[in-house]
């Protein structure tokens, strides 16, 4: 499929009623998408956090007291700004304010261990960051050539309503306990607060914004590579991307439209689907700091979803949850899951509980990121990831040779070209030319078959990465930290399956002479070293492992000894 006539595009003809095959020009920076939800809803809610909501026009109002805030501190356009934030009002703010500026937002995620913050830190070399109250001492102790110029640190607490803000001072065990996950002073005396950002003003309207082509998002990704690096993602991509989406699903209505915000924000996903694509439409916007079904229960009764982007895991939980009557979904009507294969019976018993729709779609961080899409209407199809968003082409390549592009229906590997593929890897030009290719396809690294009609399915992926909770694993970090464990001679880590179509982080070690497997002592070893989702769920000894003629360790033949072994 090397062009992008409309005779090459069999998967127009599948689209839903009223969905374009373009989605026309980008003309819109992301302030000044978002400046236009505020002047046409401006008395609507823009956010809600446990139950306290904010309107457009104060949203906009605390986005540009904050921008004037950061322009103060320094932050001039194209300076890297950090955020290290839950899913919280102040999220949402920063990510504006700084992009106010012509700024570059760096997303981070704060279940990150300090060894993995600071890997990102030395690499992006960002100036300021808006941190966590709970990482702001993390942060503070990175060296001195690592650690930001200012740090500003937030009281997740603050954005709470005042019943629930009063509750966390009583003297009980379970206030307690809910404000040590809500919030931690930081050690120093003298700090920036978030507080003092919104103080001085709104920024003036003659301080210049950002062009469609400057940087908007550093989003760090282990792409088709183990290494983890930061993705180069324009207003123009983003923006395109949100538009994508506007257009995918007919029957949204403008300002009226309830969206739940259970996907991390520093995700890519939840950032284009909650900061970006809820936005352009005027939704809004009920934020969650973590998944738990007993506060969407809770949401639920006064602001019944219409719209959920999430992942399977979380339709199953959920799905659950309405069957036993604790929560009544019947008012969410589109469903959008991603990061993860969806099992058709999870399909099946979503849509059976709400009546809505729940579709499958694909994507990468380098294409900002959603790139294909089940069809919202008849034309669906369970089980594939879809077909490609307006004005996106795909071609189906040698994995060898991308250049060559395989017969339709015969395996291969997936590329996209389209206005939200990103510009390159931040500061690594060589893998850049390695994903990146003439023409301005990306090469996903995932091997699919495409149907004459133009629905993608999935066979595997050439990148080895697992894909858990909707995350990137790159099995060679967690091998490089496997490997410095005292009982541990080799390892090799591999998917293997979970369930409901998720993949298990495994890891296969090789013990040096005399030792006994201790699974969990290897496990705890590595969760004082890598975030939660990186930890391997199983850990198998095994006796060797099988090596290509270069010593390359193959993972797939561990993979298909541990199955053998279960079978």
């Amino acid at each position: 499929m090397p062009t992008s006539s409309p005779e090459s595009m069999p998967w127009l003809d599948s689209y839903a009623p009223g969905v374009p095959h373009q989605i026309g020009d980008v003309t819109q920076t992301l302030p000044e998408m978002l400046a236009e939800s505020v002047r046409a809803h401006g008395r609507k809610p823009a956010l809600e956090f446990f139950g306290r909501a904010t309107s457009y026009r104060a949203l906009g109002d605390a986005i540009d007291r904050a921008a004037e805030g950061l322009r103060r501190l320094g932050v001039a356009a194209g300076d890297r700004v950090a955020l290290i934030l839950p899913n919280c009002p102040q999220h949402v703010v920063a990510f504006y304010a700084v992009l106010r500026l012509g700024a570059v937002v760096v997303e981070h995620n704060p279940l990150y261990t300090p060894r993995e913050l600071r890997h990102q830190f030395e690499d992006h070399e960002a100036r300021f960051a808006v941190v966590w109250d709970k990482l702001y001492d993390t942060v503070a102790d990175f060296p001195a050539d690592v650690r930001p110029a200012r740090t500003v640190s937030v009281d997740m607490s603050r954005a709470l309503p005042l019943s629930k803000r009063l509750a966390l001072r009583l003297p009980l065990p379970k206030a307690r306990s809910a404000r040590e996950k809500l919030t931690r002073s930081p050690r120093a005396k003298r700090v920036h607060r978030w507080e003092d950002l919104l103080a001085h003003g709104r920024v003036s309207p003659a301080v210049p914004g950002p062009g469609l082509d400057d940087i908007a998002v550093l989003q760090y990704t282990s792409g088709t590579t183990g290494v983890p690096k930061g993705a180069v993602l324009t207003h123009a991509n983003l923006r395109a991307n949100a538009m994508q989406g506007r257009a995918w699903v007919p029957g949204l209505r403008d300002g009226e439209e309830v969206f739940y915000g259970v996907l991390p924000l520093f995700h890519a996903y939840g950032m284009t689907l909650c900061l970006t694509f809820a936005m352009s439409i005027g939704a809004r916007l009920v934020l969650f700091p973590a998944f738990d079904v007993s506060l969407i229960t809770e949401a639920a009764r006064s602001s019944p979803p219409t719209f959920l982007p999430a992942v399977p895991p979380i339709y199953d939980k959920l799905a659950r949850a309405a069957e036993q009557g604790e929560v009544d979904l019947r008012s969410v009507r589109f469903a959008i899951s991603g990061a993860m294969g969806l099992p058709v019976q999870t399909v099946r018993r979503w849509e059976q509980v709400t009546g809505g729709l729940l579709v499958e779609g694909y994507g990468m961080t380098e294409t900002s990121p959603v790139a294909l899409g089940n069809p919202i209407g008849p034309t669906r199809r369970p089980g594939t990831v879809g077909v490609p968003f307006p004005s996106t082409d795909i071609r189906v390549v040698d994995p060898e040779n991308p250049s060559a592009d395989v017969p339709t229906g015969e395996e291969g590997e997936l590329l996209i070209r389209g206005p939200q593929v990103f510009q390159g890897y931040w500061r690594r030009p060589d893998e850049t030319a390695e994903t990146l290719l003439d023409g301005g396809w990306v090469r996903t690294g995932d091997i699919v078959s495409v149907a004459p009609d133009g629905f993608v399915t999935i066979v595997d992926r050439r990148k080895e990465l697992i894909i858990t909770g909707g995350f990137n694993v790159a099995p060679s970090e967690v091998e490089n930290m496997l490997q410095q464990h005292p009982d541990v001679e080799d390892a090799a880590v591999i998917a293997m399956p979970g369930g409901n179509g998720a993949e298990q982080v495994t890891a296969a070690v090789v013990l040096r002479g005399g030792v006994e497997l201790d699974a969990e002592g290897i496990r705890d070893f590595c969760r004082t070293r890598l975030a939660a989702y990186k930890v391997p769920r199983r850990v198998v000894r095994i006796d060797d492992l099988p090596r290509s003629l270069i010593g390359k360790v193959l993972r797939r033949e561990v993979r298909a000894q541990l199955l053998r072994d279960e079978a």
